[in-house]
């Protein structure tokens, strides 16, 4: 279901096509990140902070026993499969590792654009049981028109899809546990149809309705000089702005969280402990926790993630 935006329009590097994802942030086993620059240039992103210990995460992430978050770049060309994720307490048990919190900032969309948001209606488990036979399921969710900018929050639990024509950036718990209900009876290369997980999946749906809230993007955004703050989303496991920066922002960290920057747009130059690097569209830095400033310059816009 990838396409091609990620290598052409990004300059991600890969030899094959398609690209569907891009792993940006990321110290889980199935794609972990790796560091291009420094000492450390060559070594995976996990492998930094096991030489270095958990204390440059900072305090707030001492109580995960596994890196917190995944940071991922999404190019849908198709539409994804009907999906649902598990809780903690349901995936550690069953899968060991975490449950998936997630949350979609769409970096840009085709017109027409959508996306699948949990149940429109409440349906009975038989409902439920039913449609998966029958390969109704979509008519019972919400179907979603996307824009760029918009921002989706994803419980575990909430049946969902990315739909053909986004780019997505995806916020996540570190978890690549995903049960598919459904694949438009697509076929691999070899004719076989693509593994569905139908028993977890009934298991941790969640059936009740799912309204879609609207949030005027100006009640989240703080306008300041030479850049705007709009926040994106929060939960226990981690909070993502995003800033527009029109000249430069210089923001403070302290021992409390590491930091995530992705570039969605434009480019300049982040400057951190002396030392300063040149950025583009789809750049992504690990800022470890401490006493520091860091400053971004440039036209530019990026996503800023800690715990």
């Amino acid at each position: 279901w990838g396409g091609t935006r990620l290598r052409t329009e990004f300059g991600i590097e890969y030899d094959r096509d398609p690209l569907a994802e891009s792993w940006e942030l990321s110290c889980h086993p199935d794609g972990p990140s790796y560091i291009v620059n420094g000492e450390y240039a060559g070594k995976t992103l996990q492998q930094y902070i096991d030489e270095n210990g958990k204390e440059i995460l900072g305090t707030d992430c001492q109580s995960f026993e596994q890196f917190p978050v995944l940071i991922k770049f999404i190019d849908a060309k198709k539409d994804l499969s009907i999906q649902v994720h598990p809780d903690n307490a349901y995936a550690l048990k069953n899968e060991g590792q975490y449950g998936k919190t997630e949350m979609w900032y769409v970096m840009d969309a085709a017109e027409g654009a959508s996306l699948f948001y949990g149940f429109a209606k409440e349906v009975s488990e038989e409902e439920f049981e039913e449609r998966i036979r029958n390969h109704t399921l979509t008519d019972v969710l919400n179907k979603v028109m996307i824009h760029k900018g918009d921002v989706l929050f994803i419980d575990p639990g909430t049946i969902h899809a990315i739909g053909a024509g986004s780019l997505i950036a995806e916020i996540q718990q570190n978890s690549n546990c995903t049960y598919r209900l459904y694949d438009y009876d697509r076929r691999d290369k070899y004719g076989n149809p693509r593994e569905l997980h139908l028993e977890k999946a009934q298991e941790v749906s969640n059936l009740n309705s799912r309204e879609i809230q609207s949030v005027d993007a100006s009640e989240k955004m703080t306008v300041c000089n030479g850049y705007e703050e709009e926040i994106l989303g929060s939960c226990k496991y981690f909070e993502s702005k995003k800033y527009q920066v029109y000249t430069e922002i210089e923001f403070a960290m302290n021992d409390a969280s590491f930091c995530s920057i992705i570039i969605i747009e434009g480019e300049g130059m982040i400057r951190c402990d002396n030392e300063s690097f040149k950025f583009s569209a789809a750049d992504s830095f690990f800022i470890p926790a401490g006493q520091r400033k860091v400053l971004v310059r440039g036209k530019c816009s990026f996503i800023k993630t800690h715990v």
